[in-house]
């Protein structure tokens, strides 16, 4: 016991020169508002189950733009209109090799431009299309014997498998089922990591205690990093040893045939390729089937959104076949309700934390370099200055309006914006409008055990995405003929 009290005395130790250290920096610098908070842990103490509604409390008090001290990291949380090191990116993403996590450098342009160009080019996303009909045909069969046995279907599950077959079939070339991967399948071990990267991190903010690993965090996220290891090494093996010709390259295939070439400008080994696959993969899957979730739940929530946006697919599709991708840009209503789900259902509420490489001004206040930044974005969407009856689903609020999600209108970021935005966002968009139009289109819905609609619960589940607590239980009704 006599190392952890040595151990502690340090840390405070440490705390105390640091702290006037940076005060005596600092001192003639206007810093943002700033709660009190407590020795060594700072405002860590503030944060509960949703800490994008604690900093929404917190800024009512101290405004849009707060200073916190998140243990010995100064933290910044921007709330209006880089990425720092942690113990997550160095576990999960094989040392922040990823596109999400690695530090703005040579490397980050590097795979950044290797993505938009070679893996989510609009070519690369079109050349997909008959895959993504054929997977959602199997979803509109799935749902038409339920509608004939008038059984309620597990929406939350069937739009899960979708999304991970989807994304399996683009980036790994084949669909992979729970065993192939670990016993507990991918959903729930995306999920876990999914929330060992949100849970706040003693080590994060309190170095010199990191490897006591108090919270038994690092200890998950070598297992799950393992699990994910295992699995990403069979796949590249797979696709190493593969004979088959006349196929469509996968993003795997790509990657691969970038690694070892001395021709090429794109730098890519072994671990650089798992990293940029389970970016790809975890990305891809829980985001949008996130999101298709929460605008499906809010149409059956909303009758006359369920109506409206039936009236403009008969009007635009017919009857008579299933929507197309072809016909996502004329379905103006149902972009409004993507736009609405996006504001009022932020899927990644605090965006992936930045760092700031240098002192900056910003409205006035003084944010010292190697500030841990915050985009709190769900704050943004809630923003009474901005939106009218913000709390409330309203896609109409959208008619008439300029307002887009692509990171050029600061009110609505849920891909985030400039140079580390979703490089992702025209396949996610894609996807969504996609799936949550076919079974609009298809079918009436109605809930179990005579629900109304008013009374679907809609609880959040926090991580660094944020689903429903509960998964989303509808019968559908009236099957269209196609």
């Amino acid at each position: 016991m006599a190392w952890m009290w040595t151990i502690l005395v340090l840390a405070i130790l440490a705390y105390l020169l640091r702290e006037w250290t940076w005060r005596r920096m600092n001192k003639t610098k206007k810093l943002p508002p700033s709660p009190r908070g407590l020795p060594i842990f700072g405002n860590l103490h503030m944060f509960g189950k949703f800490p994008h509604r604690d900093l929404h409390r917190l800024a009512q008090k101290y405004g849009p733009i707060m200073h916190l001290r998140l243990g010995f990291v100064p933290t910044i949380v921007l709330m209006t209109r880089c990425r720092p090191p942690s113990e997550f990116a160095k576990h999960i993403s094989y040392k922040q090799n990823n596109l999400s996590f690695s530090p703005y450098g040579p490397y980050w342009r590097n795979i950044q431009k290797m993505c938009n160009i070679e893996l989510l080019s609009n070519h690369k996303i079109n050349s997909f299309i008959s895959m993504r009909k054929e997977e959602l045909g199997l979803l509109v069969k799935f749902i038409e014997k339920a509608a004939f046995d008038y059984m309620a279907v597990d929406l939350n599950a069937k739009v899960s498998s979708l999304s991970t077959d989807m994304s399996c079939l683009m980036v790994l070339g084949k669909k992979y089922m729970d065993k192939d991967f670990d016993d507990r399948g991918f959903k729930a071990i995306i999920q876990e990591g999914m929330h060992l990267g949100a849970t706040p991190n003693l080590g994060d903010y309190l170095p010199y205690i990191s490897l006591l690993d108090l919270q038994g965090l690092t200890r998950r996220m070598k297992a799950i990093n393992k699990i994910f290891d295992d699995f990403l090494e069979k796949v590249i093996d797979a696709h190493v040893q593969s004979k088959e010709l006349n196929k469509i390259k996968d993003f795997v295939d790509i990657m691969l045939s970038f690694m070892g070439c001395e021709d090429s400008e794109y730098r890519v080994e072994r671990s650089n390729i798992k990293a940029i696959i389970l970016d790809m993969i975890a990305g891809s899957m829980d985001t949008t089937a996130t999101t298709i979730k929460w605008a499906i739940s809010e149409v059956i929530k909303h009758p006359s959104v369920m109506k409206k946006l039936q009236k403009e697919l008969e009007d635009v599709v017919g009857l008579e076949r299933m929507v197309e991708e072809l016909d996502l840009d004329r379905l103006e209503y149902l972009d409004m309700v993507v736009k609405e789900t996006m504001r009022l259902h932020q899927v990644a509420p605090l965006l992936i934390h930045r760092e700031s490489i240098e002192d900056i001004t910003i409205q006035g206040f003084h944010i010292p370099k190697k500030s841990r930044l915050m985009v709190n974005v769900w704050a943004i969407g809630q923003d009474p200055s901005v939106w009218t009856n913000a709390e409330k689903f309203f896609p109409k609020r959208f008619v008439g309006s300029s307002i887009d999600v692509r990171g050029r209108d600061f009110q609505l970021l849920p891909f985030g914006s400039g140079r580390r935005g979703c490089p992702g966002l025209q396949l996610g968009l894609t996807a969504v409008r996609l799936v949550v139009a076919q079974p609009v289109h298809c079918f009436d819905w109605e809930l179990p055990n005579n629900m109304l609609p008013t009374e679907l619960d809609m609880t959040e589940e926090f991580g660094l995405t944020v689903p429903r607590a509960k998964h989303l239980l509808a019968i559908p009704r009236r099957c269209l003929h196609k």
